[in-house]
């Protein structure tokens, strides 16, 4: 082997060590350029799980409305005052009050307690009630919105105000609990990224015993033996 292949071969066992000691932007971007596999610091393992997770939690935040959100926007009528038939933020009744924030989340609901008891399906029994679900009591004359923790946001009667009040019913009092729109999924996000700062662990654990055989070598070239 002449000095000159020497020198041509040291540069690219080099730049080959280069790109075995980025593993994780290679795995991030996607590209085997050496451009992508210079010597500047990369994009870890870990930065790009982190980012993937952001990303994935910024798309699950946009989805359909759950029990959560249903909660949330009855809140925003607390003080309302109750008035027979009422359907705006002037005066809401029991009904008009459910019909009225799930309309706001874009979701048409039946005006009448008659009609609301139908909607979803049936949760079984109060210990299994979630924030949003909708609970008809009073022989199915009144509906309330179950908001977690044993309390409730209803519409009580005339004189009084749309309330944030502990539930005080039992199921010996309960018609039917309705389960119109489901709970928030759990976060996926951090166990796919989990996963992949697994799959780029073990790329980086593989291109490091490469780049310690690759040293080797680089190592014999340099003493003289031949590749």
């Amino acid at each position: 082997m002449t000095v000159t292949d020497a020198i041509g071969r040291i540069a690219q066992i080099q730049a080959t060590l280069v790109q075995l000691e980025s593993p994780a932007k290679t795995a991030a971007v996607g590209s085997s350029s050496s451009s992508s596999a210079s010597g500047t610091s990369g994009t870890s393992a870990t930065d790009f799980a982190a980012a993937l997770s952001g990303a994935l939690g910024a798309t699950t935040g946009t989805g359909s409305p759950t029990g959560a959100d249903v909660v949330a926007d009855a809140k925003k009528y607390l003080g309302v005052p109750y008035v027979f038939g009422g359907t705006s933020a002037s005066g809401l009744d029991c009904s008009g009050l459910v019909q009225r924030v799930f309309k706001d989340l874009g979701i048409d609901v039946p005006r009448l307690v008659s009609g609301q008891s139908t909607v979803g399906t049936e949760v079984p029994s109060l210990a299994q009630a979630q924030p949003g679900d909708l609970i008809v009591t009073n022989g199915g004359e009144h509906i309330v919105i179950y908001a977690g923790d044993g309390k409730v946001i209803h519409a009580p009667s005339e004189g009084r105000n749309v309330s944030l009040v502990d539930n005080w019913m039992s199921d010996s009092d309960i018609v039917t609990i309705r389960r119109e729109l489901p709970q928030a999924a759990p976060a996926s996000a951090a166990p796919a990224a989990s996963g992949l700062g697994a799959s780029a662990s073990s790329v980086s654990s593989a291109s490091s015993a490469q780049a310690d055989m690759m040293r080797s070598l680089f190592a014999s070239l340099v003493q003289g033996g031949s590749l």
